[in-house]
């Protein structure tokens, strides 16, 4: 039986966190190394957003961040958003990606979120039922994505 335990990430997941993003994306061009400490700092121990992961027999399989946005409606509660949601190859179909999207859910109700939202590209129908499974719905509003163009990228 695998044992799957949830926590936010710390300095030490650094490595493991990157190495789950390159898996995910594999084309982004790496963050230089000098930045890593200050990003991570920002991201991942800010007030507004924390990584978390999900650990598989003592292993990081799985992680993804919790961003906490300031709100002027619903009450000025905070709103959710999950980004960068990946599980190892080698750990998917064990319930890991569930257990961990659970547990980014429990935090943001925790934060008092009146909602989150998170993307997901169109063509991960797999994907999409795991997000449905847990409580997503992708029928209640639409996400649109802009990226900047080449030239400023």
């Amino acid at each position: 039986m695998t044992s799957i335990a949830t926590r936010r990430a710390v300095a030490a997941d650094i490595p493991a966190v990157l190495s789950l993003y390159r898996e995910l994306r594999p084309n982004d061009p790496p963050i230089s190394s000098d930045r890593i400490p200050e990003l991570w700092q920002e991201v991942a121990e800010g007030p507004r957003s924390m990584v978390l992961v999900a650990e598989c027999d003592g292993e990081v399989a799985a992680t993804c961040m919790l961003a906490k946005l300031a709100n002027l409606a619903s009450d000025g509660r905070p709103i959710g958003v999950i980004e960068h949601v990946v599980t190892a190859e080698r750990f998917r179909r064990r319930g890991v990606s569930r257990t961990l999207l659970e547990f980014a859910l429990t935090e943001a109700w925790r934060a008092n979120c009146c909602k989150v939202m998170l993307l997901s590209g169109a063509q991960r129908p797999e994907a999409h039922g795991l997000y449905e499974a847990v409580g997503f719905k992708g029928d209640v509003e639409r996400g649109f994505v802009a990226k900047p163009p080449a030239s400023t990228a």
